[in-house]
């Protein structure tokens, strides 16, 4: 058996819609979306609920390879970027994504739950993990880092809305604001779409210090970059999304209204 690693993923929920990146997932897998989400959504690496096991059945399809995982307790499947891996092999899942109810197009089929990692490991004859896979070129970073909004996006002059809240009292306050509704104006600095069925937006209104100052916010509604909104939407604090997107706080469901281009 040839010892490879899990090559890291195609271009991230996430498993997942690029932005400021030069890669690009299949679009015909679902898992697009989802494994873009972690760096592309400003969610935090986390743990999978499980370390890993026995491969019983594999497959690749749509530029990812599928295992099934005999943890020991259950049999759980997982994917990530095309890889060499055989049945019978250990492999280690140090980090992933689930995805429930998950369509794959390319094998026109439904799982239960599929977790999209970026790295797992196939274990060696010795136990050992082989660590030497790398990224794509194109792939974007893990992890979160401050969003900057694009040079043209201007954050002067925004007015808190009529029993609004600026980006910065949200941040201040989130802990009293975990399943409040909360209204909120500001410029749309990033924007992604089709992620886990829902437009995912970053707003920013001019204030509050870097890593307090941006706000994720999911939504029906499609928006560009650049356009004033009112959002209206109830909080979530220390969202936890499972492997990969933890958020200290989000606006879920939101709806979004277009001030101005």
């Amino acid at each position: 058996m040839k010892m490879t690693a899990f090559l890291g993923l195609g271009a991230v929920m996430i498993l997942v819609l690029l932005w400021g990146c030069g890669g690009k997932l299949d679009d015909s897998d679902q898992g697009g979306a989802s494994r873009q989400m972690a760096s592309e959504t400003g969610g935090q690496p986390a743990s999978s609920p499980f370390r890993g096991g026995t491969v019983t059945e594999t497959m690749d399809t749509g530029g990812y390879t599928y295992v099934l995982v005999d943890t020991g307790n259950e049999s759980v499947w997982a994917a990530a970027p095309e890889f060499e891996v055989e049945v019978g092999a250990e492999v280690v899942v140090p980090a992933a994504m689930p995805m429930q109810n998950y369509y794959s197009k390319t094998l026109d089929r439904t799982f239960d739950v599929v977790y999209f990692a970026e790295s797992i490991q196939v274990k060696g004859e010795d136990g050992s993990a082989d660590m030497s896979g790398g990224m794509p070129p194109g792939h974007p970073k893990m992890g979160q880092d401050a969003v900057t909004p694009p040079a043209d996006v201007d954050l002067t002059g925004i007015e808190k809305a009529a029993d609004g809240m600026t980006v910065a009292e949200v941040w201040s306050g989130r802990t009293d604001l975990a399943g409040e509704e909360v209204i909120v104006r500001g410029r749309v600095v990033k924007s992604l779409s089709g992620i886990m069925g829902k437009n995912w937006i970053h707003i920013q209104d001019g204030t509050g210090e870097s890593g307090a100052n941006d706000l994720t916010v999911t939504t029906d509604t499609p928006v560009g970059v650049g356009t004033l909104v009112l959002v209206k939407g109830v909080a979530a604090v220390d969202k936890d999304f499972g492997a990969g997107y933890f958020y200290p706080v989000i606006l879920e469901d939101a709806s979004v209204t277009v001030e101005s281009e």
